[in-house]
């Protein structure tokens, strides 16, 4: 028996899904400034986008309200299908990219900023050595990419997915400790115990409790008031340490390097630093992303290996 179906006029369908793109990331985003940042485009280029949109499609997608952007009825309804075909189309470039033959194009890698920085630039001069068509896109960001939407093809993370869709594989374990100058530990009468530690000032992440409860753990007794000078950036949290600011937590294998900053307190037990090299499922299928995989892989098990 054949059930005849109803199937959407494909020919009929005639807007422009970059405009829809930009609609959704603003959206998401909540204004023109960020979703340009987000895409890589100018700020113009995404109103541009969007009036286009919103012409061709005869509705008002956002209301401009205080110098910010609020969806309308209309808008937010369009959000869920829109968003619909973005997971629909990242399947379809999953799909294609996993059975990519060549090594030859794009590779996307996610970072963070201390391993983009000291890590990765003498593993990425040895990937193109050996192989120059491989082109190298490092996104360096300390959150966690989005793998499945495509926002890399390879992440580097210092913890183990849970997602099914994603292949991990551990590939080494280092460790943190605390440093600081030699000038700053001297000014708050280089302290030989976590009670005496514990009266010096720490530059943190961000002014939630995390890092300071993970300290404390270790035997230190900090409050708030042990972090006045915050920084989610990383590279500028240890050159603010390096000049002194005050006490720091950083990977062995880069502040061990420095020749500017010592242990803060060598007796304090470090904090184990894994780290994971992860791809979807489906990419891990494509030779270019299995070369890359591997070669970083084997790199940072080996760095005597890097030729």
């Amino acid at each position: 028996m054949h059930l005849c179906m109803d199937k959407p006029d494909l020919a009929a369908i005639d807007f422009d899904w970059n405009h829809a793109r930009a609609f959704l990331v603003t959206a998401r985003e909540g204004s023109f400034s960020a979703a340009a940042r987000a895409l890589g485009v100018a700020q113009p280029t995404v109103g541009r986008q969007i009036a286009a949109l919103e012409e061709h499609l005869g509705v008002l997608l956002f209301d401009r309200v205080g110098g910010g952007l609020v969806l309308t009825p209309t808008g937010h309804d369009l959000v869920e299908h829109v968003g619909t075909m973005a997971e629909a189309a990242a399947r379809v470039s999953l799909s294609a990219a996993g059975h990519a033959d060549t090594i030859d194009g794009i590779i996307r890698i996610s970072a963070g900023e201390i391993v983009s920085t000291y890590t990765l630039p003498r593993i990425i001069a040895h990937m193109r050595r050996a192989h120059p068509g491989l082109e190298v896109e490092l996104i360096v960001t300390n959150q966690a990419s989005d793998l499945r939407r495509r926002e890399a093809d390879i992440a580097l993370r210092s913890f183990r997915p849970k997602d099914p869709e994603l292949v991990a594989r551990k590939v080494r374990d280092t460790q943190a400790r605390l440093y600081a100058a030699p000038a700053y530990l001297a000014s708050i009468g280089d302290p030989t115990t976590p009670e005496a530690l514990s009266q010096g000032e720490f530059i943190g992440f961000d002014r939630g409790p995390a890092l300071m409860q993970g300290l404390n753990a270790l035997g230190l007794s900090l409050t708030p008031d042990n972090f006045r000078v915050v920084t989610e950036n990383q590279l500028v949290q240890w050159a603010m340490c390096r000049h002194g600011v005050g006490i720091c937590i950083m990977t062995t294998d880069v502040a061990d390097a420095e020749p500017a900053v010592r242990l803060a307190l060598p007796d304090l037990p470090a904090i184990p630093v894994p780290s994971w090299l992860t791809t979807h499922r489906e990419l891990h299928t494509s030779r270019r992303i299995r070369v890359a995989f591997d070669l970083i892989a084997d790199a940072l098990r080996d760095p005597t290996s890097l030729s």
